[in-house]
């Protein structure tokens, strides 16, 4: 069996006296899509950007990649993907500008670039916007073409913190075919979402509550155990406890 992408031992955070992730330990599969979940203030910005060598954890272990978290933060970020909620681009370069700087930074040789821009701007069928300010592109094709750069140089896992915020049903439908082609070639996608029906489409889901992982396992088998119909259910009475609501 291959060894576990993402590992972690009781992974901590402290700020002071307050326990922003408190021991948290889950391992995530290679090419699994893997939900992160839990209301504001649950600990799951803070506990993301520890898993992406962005903050030293307090106390615990975890491994990215095969890299650990604590000396080896540089190569965590050289072989992972990242889209934020907030849009990641830059609206004042064209959409063939935004593909050739971002994959300059991940060290893409010039004809490595020239094939995968062709490539991703004819799979996302941008080809007579290809030339056009990313400003200028509605909400949705930006979304899709943020998630298509951040995996533009084919990471180990691409780390998506609520990417589909904002975006209108279809729209959020078609970001997913994304998703599932990514998991498809092996890429291990780790994503944060507000939208219980995205739980649905994960291969499984974990649930935050006050810093610590209350539920871990596939949203079917989450809905059996709640008795609920729909993973809406699982969250609201697992954060009907909540304590906190600041990250």
């Amino acid at each position: 069996m291959d060894a576990p992408v993402i590992k972690t031992e009781k992974l901590s955070k402290r700020f002071g006296d307050f326990v922003a992730v408190n021991e948290i330990s889950f391992e995530v599969a290679a090419g699994e899509i893997f939900g992160f979940l839990g209301a504001n203030g649950a600990g799951k910005t803070t506990a993301m950007r520890m898993l992406c060598g962005l903050s030293i954890p307090t106390s615990g272990a975890a491994s990215i990649a095969g890299f650990d978290v604590y000396k080896q933060t540089e190569k965590i970020k050289r072989n992972i993907g990242y889209m934020s909620q907030k849009f990641s681009l830059y609206e004042d370069l064209t959409v063939l500008e935004n593909i050739n700087f971002f994959g300059g930074i991940y060290g893409l040789t010039n004809s490595q670039l020239r094939e995968k821009s062709e490539q991703l701007v004819t799979k996302l069928g941008l080809q007579k916007e290809s030339k056009k300010l990313v400003g200028e592109l509605p909400l949705g094709w930006k979304q899709k073409l943020a998630f298509s750069v951040a995996i533009l140089h084919e990471p180990k896992i691409v780390f998506l913190d609520e990417p589909t915020g904002g975006v209108d049903p279809v729209t959020r439908r078609q970001f997913w075919d994304l998703i599932y082609d990514a998991s498809d070639k092996g890429i291990t996608i780790f994503v944060t979402t507000h939208y219980m029906d995205e739980a649905e489409y994960c291969n499984r889901v974990s649930m935050m509550v006050d810093g610590s992982i209350k539920v871990l396992d596939s949203p079917a088998n989450l809905k059996k155990q709640f008795s609920a119909n729909s993973m809406d259910e699982v969250f609201y009475e697992l954060a009907r406890g909540a304590k906190r609501s600041d990250n």
